[in-house]
């Protein structure tokens, strides 16, 4: 229908040719746009020299693993090129293998002779910006996936920040902060001055019964912790005398795993000393941090409740050191850094020849971040074999975070987290220690 005549007839008609030609054009600009996206869509091509299979212990030679987005598309024999639009990474003279997994770290802080006056001088965007730093250290250093087992809760932050894009860094499971009991191992006031130490109670992680236990344990859901943390005994770097005596009671540890099982949460204890394992044990925890005077009862126990050891040799190993500076710790800590420190490789050496399940750990943040690698030669220094070390910071630890489907492995279907080094680990495990390329979930963040 025509309204009008004369100007007004045209001006109708030159306004619906206008409309129509918008029309076109935005049509146009869809299928330009979707013409682009379809041409710029290419895949990765990793041409790898030597493959580790990390679950059976096999090396494969000589093949190419496709990555698409941010999953192993394929893995084909030989060195494929791809097309015209695909990037080629040649891997050839490289070993590859899936990017690693540490079950402990401490992501928000690095130790130093300083860390006990910072917590009254840093403020949390301080912590904030010096984590991302240590993030991405750890993320250049081949692990791509990290477990933190206590902070201020700035590590919770911390992974959203990573997931979202913003920081460069591994994959995190944290437990936020850790739960203690009054003037225990994570009690956040220990070596203040009175008036400074107050009463600190479930919301900041300290608890004394089993109902302080489940609302610690919800709070920390609330707060966004994956996975919870408690310390089952004294420790080394608390300005607290005793590094070994057990903190909770069996009662308190159970409402703690019971109420994380609730949650779906995987649960962890510091413990160096045997009483306060066996209670832990006995409670319901996953695993068993450190372990250092671990008796032989304590590992037919971890043996038959399928409950796991994170040795975190390195830590020990760098206590031992830094206790014979004068001066580094305060003298209540070194004292029980020199008692405790020698320990702990001697018990993993009996752990592991007793089959006590072993899973990956290392306690970075006691010392620097991105020397992780180190564990593994002090596994192997213990009587690990190399694939076994392996398969414990790779296949053992992704199943216990719920991944095993997803990480872990070179397989077809999982996440692209992938890692090379210039040697194979078996014929010297310190290359672990000089990773060169780092993939994860697709993105590369190190080629050398």
């Amino acid at each position: 229908m025509v309204l009008g005549c004369g100007k007004w007839k045209y001006t109708y008609i030159s306004t619906c040719f206008d409309i129509k030609l918008m029309t076109m054009r935005k049509i146009s600009f869809v299928l330009t746009l979707f013409t682009i996206s379809i041409l710029s869509a290419q895949d990765v091509y990793l041409q790898c020299g030597t493959i580790i299979d990390t679950k059976s212990g096999k090396v494969l030679s000589e093949k190419t693993i496709v990555v698409s987005a941010n999953k192993i598309k394929s893995i084909q024999n030989g060195y494929l090129p791809g097309s015209g639009t695909d990037t080629v990474i040649d891997l050839k003279n490289k070993t590859v293998l899936p990017g690693l997994i540490d079950m402990h770290v401490h992501i928000e802080s690095e130790f130093n002779p300083q860390v006990y006056i910072k917590k009254f001088i840093d403020n949390e965007a301080d912590v904030a910006f010096a984590s991302t730093v240590f993030a991405k250290k750890t993320l250049l250093a081949g692990f791509t996936t990290v477990r933190d087992l206590g902070g201020s809760g700035v590590n919770i932050a911390l992974r959203d920040a990573i997931n979202k894009g913003l920081v460069e860094g591994p994959r995190i499971f944290t437990a936020g902060k850790a739960i203690a009991t009054t003037g225990g191992h994570a009690d956040p006031t220990n070596g203040n001055r009175k008036n400074l130490m107050g009463n600190p109670g479930p919301k900041e992680g300290v608890v004394n019964s089993p109902e302080d236990g489940k609302k610690a344990v919800r709070q920390r859901y609330k707060n966004g912790a994956d996975v919870i943390k408690i310390t089952a005994t004294g420790g080394v770097l608390s300005v607290a005398k005793n590094g070994q005596n057990p903190q909770f009671t069996i009662e308190e540890i159970k409402a703690i795993t019971s109420t994380a099982k609730d949650y779906g949460m995987l649960t962890a204890a510091h413990a160096h000393g045997d009483e306060g394992m066996q209670r832990a044990i006995k409670g319901g925890i996953n695993t068993i941090e450190h372990g250092t005077m671990m008796s032989d009862e304590t590992m037919e126990l971890m043996k038959k409740h399928n409950v796991f050891l994170v040795p975190t040799i390195t830590a020990g190993k760098q206590v031992e050191e830094k206790a014979k500076i004068k001066g580094f710790f305060p003298e209540v800590v070194a004292k029980k850094a020199a008692a405790i420190g020698p320990l702990i490789q001697d018990m993993f050496k009996r752990a592991y020849k007793k089959g006590v399940p072993i899973a990956f750990g290392t306690d970075a943040g006691v010392f620097p971040h991105g020397l992780n690698a180190k564990e593994f030669g002090y596994m192997v220094e213990a009587g690990m074999p190399l694939m076994e070390a392996l398969k414990s910071a790779t296949v053992t630890n992704a199943e216990l975070l719920g991944m095993g489907g997803e990480l872990g492995q070179l397989k077809e279907g999982f996440i692209a987290d992938i890692i090379a080094v210039e040697e194979h680990p078996e014929k010297n495990a310190a290359t672990l220690e000089k990773v060169v390329f780092v993939m994860k979930e697709g993105v590369v963040y190190k080629n050398e």
